[in-house]
């Protein structure tokens, strides 16, 4: 488990959150850039070690209602890990699936992958800014730099490519 103040510490190497100091040494981090509502990304850090990470728009993690996750037992790497796929989902918006033109579909079925395991569940890949990220129907599971890590990690999760 880390120690409140290492936690702190990897929160504050994030440039892009802000840091506020909420009552009973408390400490909350921000997310202005966000293109949700939502800008929490950690919550009530607290100097006993015990806080919370939004996970709210993420798969594979157990949240409250509000979509937090605890975080008082994470390793640095799982938070970090954490860390970077809450400020990911956050700082892409998926509207409502908009009509495309026919041409924006032909682009789209070329650069999108479906993906399915043993279980029937499909995810896609898709290329978006240069980097890969993985759907869930509209919802983001992971992101990832490179095409390898996420075929890594889909190959690990027990998915294959779906023939068209």
């Amino acid at each position: 488990m880390l120690t409140f103040e290492q936690k702190l510490a990897i929160l504050d190497s994030y440039p892009q959150l802000e840091r506020k100091n909420v009552s009973l040494g408390r400490v909350n981090y921000h997310y202005e850039e966000s293109q949700h509502d939502k800008k929490t990304v950690a919550f009530h850090l607290h100097p006993n070690g015990n806080g919370y990470v939004f996970a709210g728009l993420l798969r594979g993690y157990e949240t409250d209602d509000k979509g937090f996750v605890n975080i008082r037992d994470y390793s640095e790497s799982e938070l970090r890990s954490l860390l970077d796929a809450s400020i990911t989902s956050l700082s892409i918006y998926i509207p409502d699936a908009p009509v495309a033109s026919k041409r924006k579909k032909k682009a789209a079925a070329t650069a999108d992958t479906l993906w399915t395991n043993d279980e029937g569940q499909t995810l896609t890949l898709k290329l978006e800014d240069d980097l890969w990220y993985i759907y869930a129907d509209l919802n983001l599971e992971m992101a990832f730099e490179t095409l390898e890590e996420a075929k890594e990690y889909l190959a690990e999760e027990g998915f294959t490519a779906a023939q068209e």
